[in-house]
């Protein structure tokens, strides 16, 4: 789950991450005075989207004066923002920190991040801050500095002190920059963080060290114990179809093809789009119904698939275990009758009661293309969707 940016400084800001002063405004009248309450004579003008490269995309802006404030939060507010993280539907702008203009003396990168494949922690810093860390690791990886933290151990005193002299912090700055790393691990840690990434970290013509941009992204397995950071979840941020399918117990990832999915098991439904893609085609989603797939479970299933108007036909592969084939067959003739279908339906059956399930299909009169393998029934579906893109045509 990711949150925005001033949520992330607010909680750093609890683990003792010095930030600059800002606020937040939902509306041209809130920016101005949000300036208004902050000293100086900069502010800077911020869109909070989920997405990072908000600078290039036009979504931070730099006012020396409130009427400017004024006019970046008009233009800022209610458009959509397209960065290379969002693809070309971009993500909608509702709302705007204010925060007051920071001299800097000097940018740097810091994150932290779950490393499964090493079961560690792992600590990555840059003295140049301020740019895509995947370009540096590309144009000058020797400027990466990485540490990798124990779990059981947790992040010591010598791996943040390490850390500081490789982002070129001096002697004078040394407690503050251990007390900022350090800060920044336990909220990961404390939290369920899988990422927790600072970017631009700065030090000011001042001497101190704040975090000028931030970003976390936490572990939703871990959110039922995190109630506070469930509560940040701004699902206008998040596709309508994964907002619709959390609310009804369904795990589902919107993907840019067109042929819908309904499956049951994670691995099957990886396996069956690899499939879709090996027959030629696109899947339009990942969609695992679970274990316990009722008849109006899967009925709420086929509607969440076929809300995306792309879909130009969906394959149904269910292996049932703890379910039945009789019972899914029964809830997807439910479904077909109560939607009203009206593009190509492939349904695969295997495992319990998978004969019965079989028949239930057969007798409905439905138009229901049937499959005994998964391979058979992704050449059907691509075959079934490329012949409705022909009659489109």
């Amino acid at each position: 789950m990711n949150i925005h940016e001033y949520q992330a400084k607010e909680i750093l800001a609890e683990y003792g991450v010095k930030i600059a002063e800002g606020g937040l405004a939902y509306s041209v009248e809130e920016a101005v005075q949000r300036a208004r309450e902050i000293e100086g004579g900069v502010w800077v003008v911020k869109a909070q989207i989920h997405s990072g490269a908000r600078g290039k995309a036009g979504g931070i802006k730099v006012c020396k004066t409130h009427d400017e404030v004024e006019k970046a939060a008009e233009e800022l507010l209610g458009k959509k923002l397209v960065t290379h993280q969002t693809g070309p539907a971009g993500k909608m702008c509702s709302r705007l920190y204010i925060e007051a203009g920071t001299q800097i003396a000097k940018e740097m990168y810091l994150s932290f991040m779950i490393d499964r494949s090493s079961e560690r922690v792992i600590m990555i810093g840059s003295g140049q801050g301020g740019m895509e860390i995947e370009k540096l690791a590309v144009t000058n990886p020797e400027a990466i500095i990485k540490i990798y933290i124990e779990p059981a151990v947790g992040l010591q005193d010598f791996q943040a002190r390490t850390m500081a002299f490789g982002l070129g912090i001096d002697a004078a700055q040394l407690n503050h920059a251990v007390k900022t790393i350090k800060g920044c691990y336990r909220a990961l840690r404390d939290l369920d963080a899988n990422i927790l990434e600072i970017n631009p970290l700065v030090i000011t013509a001042t001497n101190d060290i704040m975090a000028l941009d931030a970003k976390m992204v936490f572990d939703e397995n871990a959110l039922f114990r995190r109630h506070k950071i469930a509560e940040l979840r701004d699902n206008t941020q998040v596709d309508s179809r994964e907002v619709a399918a959390a609310e009804a117990g369904l795990s589902y990832v919107g993907l840019d093809g067109d042929i819908g999915c309904m499956i049951n098991g994670a691995g099957l439904a990886m396996a069956t789009m690899d499939m879709i893609k090996l027959a030629g085609g696109e899947p339009a989603n990942f969609l695992d119904v679970g274990g316990g797939a009722s008849a109006e479970r899967t009925e709420k299933a086929f509607r969440l698939v076929l809300a995306d108007a792309n879909v130009k036909a969906m394959l149904v592969n269910i292996f049932a275990g703890i379910n039945r084939c009789d019972w899914i067959a029964e809830g997807v003739v439910q479904a077909v009758r109560n939607i009203d279908m009206k593009i190509p339906l492939v349904v695969r059956l295997s495992g319990t009661n998978v004969e019965e399930g079989r028949r239930i299909i057969a007798e409905s009169g439905l138009p229901i293309i049937t499959a005994d393998t998964l391979a058979e029934a992704a050449e059907k579906v691509v075959r079934a969707r490329n012949d409705v893109v022909a009659q489109n045509a």
